[in-house]
């Protein structure tokens, strides 16, 4: 950092900004040595970022914003940095096609047989996640999928496997940070070129500024709440640092994913993100034609809710 501004008494800044944050905290990386390493914003700011529980890579960008805020508008230390610049953001000046920022249920489904059933029961989202190592069952699958929206209203994303969703023309795909380690930049030129939508899935703020830097079409968040469909790389983020991420991205759509549920979908609804995937509610469902129903039925209330209060205000 080439600035750095004087914090009196470091240590009470770590304590006051993490008990202003306290629900930005996780019980992960709990490290009881995370203490200033001076006097400095960014020393006090990882510090405190330590203490409520991100990890390292997290931390720094937090305390970089913090400094970059503090150069603008003097100390304010229990204001949690949510402003793109502070981050070093701007907009891309080549984006991914665009997609909506309301795009409500998300399902996140494992074949092309579970792609035509959500697309039918009006599910406004979908991701064909399927995992298999024979390319050519991969692009029947993929086909298959896209074939099942065809004169539907439903975006469908494919997952991963972007050479075979290029091949048949599908709205979108996503992908995850392994997958942005594979890819060149012709690669990434050629995904843009050809007008496919880009998810990009995140687990904090070191991952969503790598993500914003493409341009892409939305960015996912999680996982939000624990799950036990796959192994995730941090522990679950909370609903307090949803409501950051979304205040942070509010110019891109963005996807809340993992652990969610109806029960869920208050606390989610008003973090200010735009959709929600769901694997477990729908593929587990006794009947997932109705949870899919009931996921929308109450996604749109909260909306309606959320609308309401904000023309009242």
């Amino acid at each position: 950092m080439s600035k750095r501004l004087t914090v009196p008494q470091p240590e009470a800044a770590v304590q006051a900004i993490a008990d202003a944050h306290a629900e930005l905290r996780i019980e992960r990386d709990a490290d009881p040595h995370a203490t200033p390493a001076d006097d400095s914003v960014y020393a006090v700011t990882y510090a405190a970022a330590r203490r409520l529980g991100f990890v390292p890579a997290d931390a720094a960008i937090v305390a970089g914003a913090w400094v970059r805020r503090a150069a603008r508008m003097g100390l304010q230390a229990h204001d949690w940095p949510d402003d793109p610049q502070d981050f070093g953001l701007a907009l891309h000046p080549q984006p991914f096609a665009p997609c909506p920022h309301d795009m409500g249920l998300y399902a996140v489904l494992p074949n092309a047989d579970w792609v035509a059933r959500m697309a039918a029961a009006g599910v406004p989202t979908l991701q064909l996640r399927f995992k298999h190592d024979d390319p050519a069952r991969i692009a029947r699958e993929v086909q298959a999928a896209v074939r099942a929206v065809e004169g539907t209203p439903a975006r469908l994303f494919i997952n991963d496997h972007w050479r075979a969703a290029l091949d048949v023309g599908a709205y979108g795909v996503h992908l995850g940070q392994e997958d942005l380690d594979t890819l060149g930049p012709d690669e990434i030129a050629t995904l843009r070129a050809s007008g496919l939508r880009l998810g990009i899935s995140t687990h904090g703020y070191a991952e969503m500024v790598r993500a914003w830097r493409l341009g892409p079409s939305y960015i996912a968040l999680g996982a939000v709440l624990p799950t036990t469909l796959k192994a995730m790389p941090t522990a679950p983020q909370g609903v307090g640092r949803l409501r950051a991420y979304a205040r942070l991205l509010h110019a891109l759509p963005t996807v809340a994913i993992g652990g969610i549920g109806l029960a869920e979908l208050p606390a989610v609804a008003a973090s200010g993100v735009g959709a929600f995937a769901v694997v477990r509610a729908i593929v587990q469902a006794p009947d997932p034609q109705e949870a899919a129903h009931a996921l929308m039925q109450r996604w749109s209330a909260l909306r309606a809710d959320t609308a309401a209060r904000e023309s009242a205000a």
